[in-house]
């Protein structure tokens, strides 16, 4: 069994994934409804995303309601309960106000009354890089265990008239518990930016999405492979050795074309854009839930976590999957 590595090699504390949970929207949008839109087929919008449909979230299912329940589900398949979580993260970019954090509420609605809870903006990075921030608190001591969500509600911030984002995005939400661990199983994160880009992706004040999708699938295509292979070589681990390789969902041309250049053959590639749409800072975690869920992994196997978005953001690590993931309730 590969063993991931610690960044320093003096901790003797590691951290890993202990129980991870979703929350999928319950209206299913097939592409064939959107393209008619614009006068296009759903096999049009097939041919250049690979998505066949997306949840939209309903004016009940919000930002932090989805947050809520993907979180109670991860909480139930690490056997904890909330009373046990030190910290609450939340990874979006579509919270619609600026205070308080989501996190804040959605620690108070599981019954974590008195964790540390901050929202974190990374775009559809951000689950990369809270999983980050968890692991590193845990290892340090500061705490025992942290809720790690990533949940949006994209469809609120897409133009439904626009041809280029319209057909793209969907709703949800995916969470993660992360623990100590004698064994580390979180590996180094290789994270960074490039603001200079920034404009590619943007939402102006009071706005909506502006993408240049063209100018983002070169970008996703050609620099984010090398981040990828490096968090490989951080953790110690070869591309032989994954079980799995999880994207960020942004399209199935993006994530199809990643996987080729690492070069892994035993692993999966998630998938879950076909059905669920680009979820910005919830796809990884939503992908990661069901891949465990439909038996497509094994528990403990390696996986590659690959994120990018607006910002121009990035990040990779290799985790290695939770050892049991609990018969919960799915809402799929």
């Amino acid at each position: 069994m590969a063993v991931i590595a610690l960044r320093d090699q003096d901790r003797t504390t590691g951290a890993r994934l202990i129980g991870v949970g979703s929350y999928r929207p319950t209206a299913a949008v097939p592409s064939d409804a959107i393209a008619a839109r614009f006068g296009r087929t759903g096999e049009w919008i097939r041919e250049r995303t690979g998505i066949m449909s997306r949840r939209f979230a309903g004016d009940e299912e919000t930002v932090e309601s989805m947050a809520v329940e993907a979180g109670r589900e991860a909480l139930t398949a690490s056997g904890l309960t909330a009373a046990d979580i030190d910290l609450v993260i939340v990874a979006t970019c579509s919270h619609p106000a600026p205070i308080p954090s989501i996190a804040s509420g959605v620690a108070v609605r599981l019954g974590a009354l008195t964790a540390a809870a901050f929202d974190l903006n990374a775009a559809c990075s951000g689950f990369c890089y809270s999983l980050a921030v968890a692991a590193d608190a845990v290892r340090s001591g500061s705490a025992r265990h942290v809720l790690v969500i990533g949940t949006e509600k994209m469809t609120s911030l897409v133009d439904q008239t626009d041809l280029g984002t319209s057909i793209i995005f969907g709703d949800g939400a995916g969470a993660v518990v992360v623990g100590a661990s004698v064994d580390p199983g979180i590996g180094p994160i290789v994270w960074g930016s490039d603001g200079s880009a920034a404009d590619l992706i943007h939402i102006p004040a009071g706005g909506l999405m502006h993408m240049e999708g063209q100018a983002v699938f070169r970008w996703a295509t050609t620099e984010i492979h090398p981040i990828a292979v490096q968090a490989c070589d951080r953790a110690g681990v070869r591309p032989e050795d994954l079980a799995a390789i999880v994207p960020h969902q942004a399209n199935l041309r993006i994530v199809e074309a990643l996987a080729r250049k690492i070069g892994a053959p035993n692993a999966v590639v998630a998938r879950d854009v076909v059905d669920h749409g680009n979820t910005s800072a919830a796809s990884i975690p939503m992908a990661m839930e069901r891949l465990l869920r439909e038996g497509q992994v094994d528990p403990e196997g390696l996986a590659l976590l690959v994120g990018f978005g607006a910002g121009l953001t990035y990040a990779a690590q290799v985790v290695r999957f939770p050892k049991v993931l609990e018969n919960v309730p799915v809402n799929a």
